[in-house]
């Protein structure tokens, strides 16, 4: 499927005939097999790229399909979803009505609401919600992203989303901290700038972005209509999930417009960004004015500008965010005063660093004034490493509070991968027997181990010096030698905290043998990802007492884990012992 790589358009005003010419279409055809392989390692189906340079597009390029059944390949006019790249190019239409006079940065909001107000509460008593916290995120304000809706279930009205009632299905955007007091993303505050905007402007949203921002800057494949008219959504993309599912209906319709409705092309958010950089510099097309360009690109709270993230100074000032919809993931990075820039648009959710490789791929490349590309990758070629010992390192690891990461030894001996959804990351190649090198980025890690020569955990060290451990939570049950179950009445206990957890409500409630912790989070119950718990096979168990590993308030004594074979698949259920015995979280995984 991959293979079916279309070459569509590069802009370049290097004669290829030159020494230049040659360098930049050497560049060109490094980068094109640098995508392939990422995509192949990752099964993206389809990609779409636009390279910023000098304050242009400079290169376009589309890969992979629009749909693995049709295999239709992606071309640069092929429509993705922007998810919450949405809210940027959103933000740009709300400050535009901030210098007609007809919004305000910074007056209480419901000054302008009509349709709808912010429901008024103790937080809200001394400070208000306004436009400038909305869009930096400080508002106080729920509710942090939106899952969409099925193509032929029904929708909510704008309203009803604010208000979290049938047949929405996200909860009411409330207020619950102090406006200004914190920083916390919220797709619910733009879903309330959407609101005000249409109520000023007395014109639905889609025909506002299109006349005031996307048909002035030249973003004709773009639009925030959902759903897309059909002469336009015969141009989409499938979305596929993380594990390569395809979204049911491709994609998903998003009433939440201003926080995650924008259709678009990785060229159509690069003129978008080109819109910026010329604003700033005096140019542009008058969207906005250089001094609102400027705030717009002014931390307000939390790395947050008006509506965009920021970083940096001078030279190296950018502004960038990231977007994911049902079945798609992007990302718009460009620097503010170099001309520079790059958006990637994939039809998958991928939680893996495979977006960010290819930016700090083509940022190196091009030498742009970012760590990404002065910082070189840890290791280049990895040593040979009995694959015994590779295997021992493999297992499972917490990178954070219920946040495990699988490593596992790669093909060639030389080192361990990371898995993400089941499917490899980043490559971590030997420097020594126990010390590791990331082929992406400066990250080395090392491996500790107890006194016994268990491994315990690792150090991950990055390379600004930071450091941090990570604790070992299990080796690969695939590579574990089963065991006689030693307490099969304790099993038996298990398997029915495991139920009490599948169902949820007054069962689990009820439950014995199960924290409180474990009790409230997953008190809507967690259905079919515990499905085979019922007829578990025992197959070890470890001891991490001491390792540090929390989950859901219970600090975690023992990993056992079990073999189940739901639909005849192999797969393993960890199970989360406190040293009591208490079940306190549970996790699924293949090998």
């Amino acid at each position: 499927m991959l293979s079916r790589f279309l070459l569509v358009f590069v802009a370049c005003t290097v004669p290829v005939g030159t020494a230049a010419g040659q360098a930049e279409q050497a560049r060109l055809d490094s980068l094109d097999a640098y995508v392939r392989v990422q995509m192949a390692r990752r099964q993206i189906a389809g990609l779409s790229l636009a390279i910023i340079q000098n304050g242009r597009i400079a290169v376009a390029r589309a890969y992979g399909v629009v749909d693995k059944s049709t295999q239709a390949p992606v071309t640069t006019t092929t429509l993705f979803q922007a998810g919450s790249i949405s809210k940027p190019v959103s933000a740009l239409g709300a400050l535009h009505l901030v210098e007609q006079g007809r919004l305000s940065l910074d007056d209480d909001v419901n000054a302008v609401l009509t349709s709808w107000h912010v429901p008024q509460n103790r937080f809200t008593a001394t400070e208000k919600v306004t436009l400038r916290r909305l869009l930096s995120h400080s508002a106080g304000v729920t509710v942090h992203g939106f899952p969409g809706y099925y193509v032929d279930g029904p929708r909510p009205t704008l309203v009803q989303v604010l208000d979290g009632t049938p047949p929405a299905n996200t909860p009411p955007i409330r207020v619950d901290t102090t406006p200004g007091a914190i920083w916390r993303y919220s797709g619910g505050g733009f879903t309330i700038m959407q609101q005000m905007m249409i109520d000023v402007t007395g014109i639905p949203f889609a025909q506002f972005m299109r006349e005031t921002v996307l048909g002035p800057i030249g973003m004709t494949n773009s639009s925030f209509e959902q759903p897309q008219p059909p002469e336009r959504a015969a141009r989409t993309a499938t979305g596929y999930y993380a594990n390569r599912t395809p979204v049911p209906g491709r994609w998903h319709v998003y009433p939440e417009m201003a926080a995650a409705g924008l259709w678009t092309t990785a060229t159509d958010l690069a003129r978008f960004a080109i819109e910026i950089q010329e604003t700033l510099a005096g140019k542009g097309h008058g969207v906005i004015s250089p001094a609102m360009a400027r705030q717009f690109l002014t931390e307000q709270n939390g790395g947050s500008g008006l509506g965009i993230g920021v970083s940096g100074s001078g030279r190296q000032l950018r502004f960038s965010h990231g977007g994911r919809d049902e079945g798609f993931d992007a990302q718009l990075l460009a620097l503010a005063e170099t001309g520079q820039g790059v958006a990637i648009m994939i039809n998958a959710n991928d939680n893996s660093r495979f977006i960010a490789r290819v930016v700090a791929f083509i940022a190196r490349a091009y030498s742009w004034p970012i760590e990404s590309a002065a910082s070189p990758p840890a290791a280049v070629q990895g040593a040979p490493v009995a694959r015994s010992r590779l295997t021992g390192y493999a297992g499972y690891y917490e990178a954070a509070e219920n946040q495990m990461g699988t490593l596992v030894p790669n093909d060639s001996g030389t080192g361990l991968v990371i898995l993400v959804d089941g499917l490899p990351d980043e490559v971590f190649l030997a420097v020594d027997s126990a010390r590791f090198g990331s082929a992406d980025r400066p990250v080395w890690i090392t491996f500790t181990g107890e006194a016994g020569g268990a491994i315990d955990g690792l150090s991950w060290r990055s390379g600004s010096g930071a450091e941090r451990r990570m604790p070992r939570i299990a080796p690969l049950p695939s590579t574990v030698t089963p065991m006689p179950d030693p307490d099969t009445a304790f099993t038996n206990r298990i398997e029915e905290a495991l139920q009490a957890l599948r169902r949820g409500g007054t069962i689990l409630a009820q439950a014995p043998g199960i924290t409180a912790g474990a009790k409230n989070d997953f008190r809507g119950g967690v259905g079919i990802t515990l499905a085979g718990a019922e007829a578990m096979t025992y197959v070890g168990e470890q001891d991490v007492e001491g390792r540090g590993l929390h989950r859901h308030g219970g600090d975690v004594a023992r990993v056992r884990y079990y073999r189940v074979t739901p639909s005849g698949e192999q797969r393993f259920i960890f199970v989360y012992l406190t040293a009591r015995g208490l079940v306190t979280d549970y996790d699924v995984v293949e090998r």
